[in-house]
C-alpha cells in the first residue's frame, strides 16, 4: 500500500467506525513499527564497537544516561536507560566488576541505592561515542536541522503522552 492510499495510524475514530487496522494503515506507514526497526538497525551498527567496549546495549545505555544524571537511584536509571529493571540489575552487577560503575548508599534513604559513574566508566563512554554520534549523523543524513528539530520536538510530544513516569 501506498502512503496516499493508506489511512494515518492516528486517525480518531468516528462514531460506529472502527480504528483502521494494521493491514489498512501498512507496515511502512505505522511509526511504533518503523521506531522500533530504526532503533534495531542503530543498535545493530553499534553492537561490534559495543563488544570491543565489552559492552552490551544495556551497559551502553546506562553509561550513557550516567554520563548526563549522574548518581541515579536504579528505578529511575532504569526508566532513562530504557532498561528491565531485572536486565539491569545484571548490567550493573557487570559494570561494577568492571570497575566502571560504583554503587553509593542514598544518604537520605538508607534502603535505597545511586549509581555513580566511575573515571574508567567516562573513558570507557568517551571511547564509544565517537561512534554513537556518528550512527546518530548516520540517521539524518540529508535531512535538514530544522526537519530535525522538528522531529526531536514531535519525539518530545509522543514521549510526554506515552509517559508512565514524571521524566
Amino acid at each position: 500500500m501506498t502512503a496516499e492510499k493508506t489511512a494515518p495510524p492516528h486517525a480518531p475514530a468516528e462514531e460506529n467506525k472502527p480504528l483502521p487496522r494494521l493491514g489498512e494503515i501498512g507496515l511502512e506507514n505505522f511509526p511504533p513499527y518503523l521506531m522500533n526497526r530504526i532503533m534495531g538497525r542503530y543498535n545493530a551498527a553499534l553492537r561490534e564497537e559495543m563488544a570491543a567496549h565489552g559492552l552490551t546495549t544495556a551497559k551502553m545505555r546506562t553509561l550513557a544516561v550516567l554520563s548526563v544524571l549522574d548518581g541515579l537511584l536504579i528505578r529511575d536509571l532504569s526508566v532513562y536507560a530504557v532498561v528491565e529493571q531485572s536486565t539491569l540489575s545484571r548490567a550493573l552487577d557487570a559494570l561494577e566488576r568492571d570497575g566502571l560503575i560504583e554503587r553509593k548508599t542514598d544518604p537520605d534513604d538508607s534502603r535505597a541505592t545511586r549509581i555513580f559513574m566511575t573515571r574508567k566508566g567516562r573513558e570507557t563512554h568517551e571511547g564509544l561515542w565517537p561512534h554513537v554520534a556518528e550512527a546518530c549523523a548516520q540517521m539524518f543524513k540529508g535531512i535538514e536541522p530544522d526537519e530535525q528539530r522538528a522531529f526531536t520536538a514531535t519525539l518530545q510530544k509522543i514521549l510526554r503522552n506515552v509517559r508512565v513516569n514524571q521524566f
